[in-house]
């Protein structure tokens, strides 16, 4: 089989090398997956540089999500040969291989009317936001939710799940491309942050009030204006900080207008209550299932031109999940 190798630290089109692996060992408890499709995520990039908090040793396989068929299981494994499930491998043997070995505690059986790419790119994007707005915010029908980067992964999956609760929906994105995907995903405003201030639009849609919950992946200027229009009892969502800056948060200000501002870590939770997120992939599978949730995918990619897909990712000029599929 092939897989993916950081021989050294850079840029993953220096330092990612195709090679030839053998096949890995099914050890007790663990399962063999053959894999349909993986997910590209902006960590990977992080990983090949040496950048992401996790520094695993070299060489390593760079990848956290993957789609396809259980092959061959392992003593005491309880599921089964040919379902087809998604996986989030560990490092140092990640996901970017043509199989991978990883324990069955790590592996999620999907629907079968799911495509690969949409079992591959939906994991981390969706238990991320349905954990911010579902549990950490309680997001409740009726409220209005403004997202920003709506068109990103974690974006496109927070419009989704938002609907799926019955909020008003307003979301952010950067030119008119990626505004009008926020609208297909079914945004009931969509605000081009390049041309258009929406502190100015959030207080106009709610008659002054301001949004009940928003949903932050960006961090520096969107975090310091996001406060400019939340609404008094309202929650903002520190998802990531995209923008690169880490913005301050002055609790003084949060005293007078009475809002909260919340962290949302799921690979903490994740790893605190395995339980909880097998209940939230289950209740995930459900939305799919009923229409609701339909992952965004920006381009498949044959699993030979990883290097150029992560060079494209890193551009910021993409919008849902980029694909790799051997």
């Amino acid at each position: 089989m092939q897989s993916w190798k950081v021989t050294e630290l850079g840029e993953p089109s220096d330092v990612l090398e195709l090679q030839d692996t053998p096949l890995p060992f099914v050890e007790a408890g663990n399962v063999l997956i053959e894999v349909e499709a993986s997910s590209l995520n902006f960590f990977d990039i992080l990983l090949c540089q040496g950048k992401y908090q996790e520094k695993p040793s070299i060489p390593f396989t760079p990848g956290s999500e993957v789609c396809g068929i259980i092959r061959e299981t392992g003593e005491g494994a309880q599921l089964k040969e040919g379902q087809r499930v998604i996986a989030t491998p560990g490092l140092p043997e990640g996901g970017l291989s043509e199989w991978v070995s990883v324990p069955e505690h790590s592996v999620y059986v999907i629907s079968d009317t799911m495509s690969a790419s949409e079992a591959a790119g939906m994991f981390i994007t969706y238990q991320t936001s349905y954990y911010a707005l579902y549990h950490r915010s309680n997001l409740q029908k009726g409220e209005v939710l403004l997202v920003h980067a709506g068109a990103g992964g974690v974006g496109s999956a927070a419009i989704q799940l938002g609907k799926a609760k019955g909020a008003k929906v307003i979301a952010t994105a950067g030119g008119p491309e990626k505004v009008q995907i926020c609208k297909e995903l079914g945004a009931d405003i969509a605000i081009d942050y390049r041309s258009q201030d929406f502190v100015e639009i959030v207080k106009k849609e709610t008659g002054g009030r301001g949004a009940d919950v928003i949903y932050d992946p960006v961090g520096a200027d969107i975090f310091d204006r996001s406060r400019k229009c939340i609404a008094f009892d309202g929650r903002i969502l520190v998802i990531g900080f995209a923008g690169g800056r880490i913005p301050d948060a002055p609790v003084n200000h949060a005293l007078i207008k009475n809002y909260s501002i919340v962290g949302v870590h799921w690979g903490l939770f994740a790893k605190k209550n395995p339980e909880k997120v097998r209940e939230i992939h289950h209740d995930l599978m459900r939305l799919y299932e009923e229409k609701a949730i339909l992952p965004l995918i920006y381009r498949e990619y044959d699993f030979k031109d990883v290097p150029s897909a992560l060079e494209v990712l890193g551009d910021r000029k993409t919008y849902g999940k980029l694909i790799a599929k051997p």
